[in-house]
């Protein structure tokens, strides 16, 4: 036998050899179901208790809607929602304006709902201080302790960084100390306590906290309010089987048109309603980004 006739019998019984491999290869259990539960990933942006209860009753909710199997789950920040998303290990997730948009840049994670609070797709943001700081103005602020929620944070991080730097501050060299404490009522307890002297949350985080602090409206006060900012979300990842994702998105809306849906996404983020939004509905404020210099595409990477 010569070189060639063997070459070509080699190669002919490797490609045999690689498709009984494949064909004997475990399959991967089909998506929603037991073995393969679609994830649904929410943000730490509010009481972590809450946060759960609400994942588990709105997965559970979805689960019974549509006949996949659901799991709710809650991450340690933002950019944990965004890294799972990405690699594939949640399908689903509750982002943040900026941490969305973030996102979509990275790895192509796609809006399907809009959260509606007060009869609005939008909301503000805000910056608070201790009332016994002698801080009443942005620029007060300068050799302060300053208290964020988490740097994807879009009312509690970025926009407000934002509004410091065109008051003339830069947030880097010109506060005393930064702190990222994880969740907007986080944020508003710290100030409340004393723990920093100022803090950015969305209006009006210190409701969360003024059942168990009823004077905390008294001890800390409002000095900025951001513009109008997107509401968060729904989200699913970019290669999320289409007809599976008209269901679900069917099913979320139904849903919300429930007591029971409303509470579950109220508890955690306050959500009194959903709409169904692209991710067009983002460009606005895309736009207010470019404009203040931050670079989506940059921090992405």
């Amino acid at each position: 036998m010569n070189a060639k006739r063997m070459l070509v019998l080699g190669l002919v019984v490797g490609l045999l050899t690689a498709s009984l491999l494949a064909s004997c290869a475990p399959k991967k259990p089909e998506l929603g179901t037991e073995e393969n539960p679609i994830i649904l990933s929410f943000v730490p942006s509010g009481d972590t208790p809450d946060i759960i209860a609400s994942a588990d009753m709105i997965a559970s909710l979805l689960s019974e809607k549509t006949g996949y199997v659901i799991k709710g789950n809650v991450a340690t920040s933002y950019s944990a929602v965004i890294e799972a998303m990405c690699t594939g290990k949640a399908h689903m997730g509750t982002l943040a304006t900026f941490a969305y948009i973030l996102a979509h840049e990275k790895c192509g994670v796609d809006c399907a709902l809009v959260s509606v609070r007060y009869g609005s797709p939008y909301y503000r943001g805000q910056i608070i201080a201790g009332a016994d700081t002698g801080i009443t103005t942005l620029e007060d602020l300068k050799g302060k302790t300053m208290c964020w929620v988490d740097a994807a944070s879009t009312s509690g991080y970025i926009i407000p960084r934002v509004m410091l730097k065109a008051a003339g501050l830069d947030p880097d060299t010109d506060l005393a100390q930064q702190i990222e404490v994880g969740s907007h009522d986080g944020v508003a307890l710290a100030v409340y306590q004393g723990d920093c002297d100022a803090g950015a949350t969305y209006i009006d985080a210190r409701d969360k906290i003024e059942d168990n602090y009823p004077d905390v409206k008294e001890k800390t006060i409002v000095i900025a309010e951001s513009p109008e900012i997107p509401n968060d979300g729904l989200q699913f990842i970019k290669d999320f089987p289409p007809e599976m994702r008209e269901k679900i998105v069917k099913a979320f809306l139904e849903i919300m048109e429930t007591d029971e849906g409303v509470e579950a996404m109220g508890k955690a983020y306050g959500w009194a309603g959903v709409i169904e939004k692209d991710d067009s509905f983002y460009d606005p404020f895309r736009a207010v980004l470019d404009a203040s210099g931050v670079d989506v595409e940059e921090l992405a990477k």
